[in-house]
């Protein structure tokens, strides 16, 4: 855990002092009454929050600090169902569904809560975020900790949140990603980097969520780039796959300085050298990035990252970033790219994995340009077509063909949503481009041409 700073340690404990000493507070101690913490919640979560936020987009490494201070009686309690469930989301689950490492940040938090003079108006704000953690957390786990607590009364209230119908691995999954989705505008994410080798594998899994997060976010990362450098600097992980990936995810998404981003070149290229089947190893990683669900390989990735690529290097990787500064410089509909692709790809095996990253470098320009396209400049997407044939020759490959179907199939069935008049003169384009180019691409045969425009006779309402 990374130390808080101290300007924000001063907001926090200015913010304490003022919870201890506001009229809110004493009234609340004088009657207990729910509603007069309501009030103190009211009047100091959202400062709370706020500065949780500020801390997340700035200094997310230092987030769990920030919770833990928050742990202090002298918070009252505040702030900590929030807490809580950003220890639960931050656990790394494995393909059981279950923590792969015991949570104690999540059982810190819980403890804290369930040790407050103020648990029994708390606990309504925290059934369901416990009922996930211990859905996550092992069995013996969840009976050690409750076994731990001596109050009865609080004992009873955690051992009722242990749901029995949780255990199935599926009711799991639809709970975790219901739960997750309450959180989807927050920034809560964190991690620890891994400051030696026996420490790679239990750290790395989430240290890479967390970079990809922060990649996909694209907020403030000036906080990271000194941790990261110490990491690819770091002897003991160099020659592994996890050092191979975060090298890659720095050099792609994030911006180190002038000094910074020359070591990482250097240390690039040296472990290159020295690191038995680097360049498939970089290569798959780089394929499953353009697979991610919410990242994106962007033609400036890849032009940032063929800035730290040696090209003088006799490997698959100087071969395709040399072809991604021809597409990504000339264009994709370019006829010299074209026989720079179609060269390129019959050096390599059809399914080779460089081929592969290739494919998905086109599919992705197609995919932004016609995702991206005005519904009423549909005509640029017809001119669009004229490459499919090209690239498809190019690649022979099944999976090209079904993706460009569906990103082309996606964007005509949004514009007939949009222009519904048969008679007008956008419904008869798109027909007749489906009509003609969906035909000789073989996305859909002439049967399900003529269905898919077929006027629907309207069911007579009996009288």
């Amino acid at each position: 855990m990374y130390d808080l700073d101290q300007h924000y340690m001063e907001e926090l404990e200015t913010i304490a002092s003022e919870i201890q000493n506001s009229e809110e507070l004493a009234r609340y101690l004088e009657t207990e009454e729910e509603e007069d913490f309501t009030r103190l919640k009211e009047l100091f979560e959202p400062r709370i929050a706020q500065l949780h936020d500020k801390v997340a987009r700035e200094n997310p490494l230092q987030i769990v600090a920030f919770e833990t201070v928050v742990l202090s009686p002298y918070f009252e309690g505040l702030y900590l169902p929030k807490s809580l469930g950003y220890a639960v989301l931050r656990g790394e689950v494995g393909p059981n569904l279950k923590y792969v490492r015991p949570q104690e940040h999540f059982k810190a938090t819980l403890l804290a809560i369930c040790e407050s003079p103020n648990f029994e108006i708390l606990k309504k704000r925290i059934g369901q975020t416990i009922q996930m953690g211990f859905a996550l957390s092992s069995d013996i786990w969840v009976t050690n900790l409750i076994s731990g607590i001596d109050n009865k009364r609080v004992r009873y209230y955690l051992q009722a949140q242990k749901i029995d119908r949780l255990r199935r691995d599926n009711e799991r999954e639809i709970a975790l990603n219901r739960y997750r989705n309450q959180f989807k505008n927050d920034h809560f994410e964190s991690a620890d980097f891994p400051a030696t080798a026996a420490e790679l594998p239990v750290k790395f899994n989430p240290l890479k969520l967390f970079l990809i997060h922060r990649a996909v976010s694209k907020g403030d990362n000036a906080s990271l780039m000194a941790p990261l450098a110490e990491f690819i600097a770091n002897e003991e992980m160099q020659g592994t796959s996890e050092h191979l990936e975060v090298m890659a995810l720095c050099g792609m998404y994030f911006e180190p300085n002038a000094a910074d981003g020359k070591k990482l070149k250097t240390i690039f290229n040296k472990v290159r050298g020295k690191m038995a089947n680097f360049d498939e190893k970089f290569l798959q990683f780089l394929l499953e990035l353009q697979h991610h669900a919410q990242l994106q390989v962007l033609p400036e990735n890849d032009k940032q990252m063929a800035g730290i690529v040696d090209k003088t290097f006799n490997d698959k990787i100087s071969d395709y970033y040399k072809l991604m500064d021809t597409v990504h410089d000339k264009g994709y509909i370019n006829e010299e790219v074209h026989d720079a692709v179609r060269s390129f790809y019959n050096k390599h095996e059809g399914l080779s994995t460089v081929n592969d990253c290739v494919r998905q470098t086109i599919t992705g320009y197609i995919r932004r340009f016609i995702s991206n396209l005005e519904d009423r400049a549909y005509h640029d997407m017809f001119e669009l077509a004229k490459q499919f044939p090209i690239y498809m020759k190019i690649f022979m490959n099944q999976q090209f063909n079904q993706d460009i179907k569906e990103i082309t199939f996606k964007k005509v069935t949004k514009l007939l949503v949009r222009f519904t008049d048969k008679r007008g003169r956008d419904y008869q384009d798109i027909k007749k481009f489906v009509q003609t180019v969906f035909l000789d691409l073989g996305f859909l045969k002439e049967k399900e041409i003529v269905e898919m425009f077929k006027t629907r006779r309207k069911k007579k309402v009996e009288a």
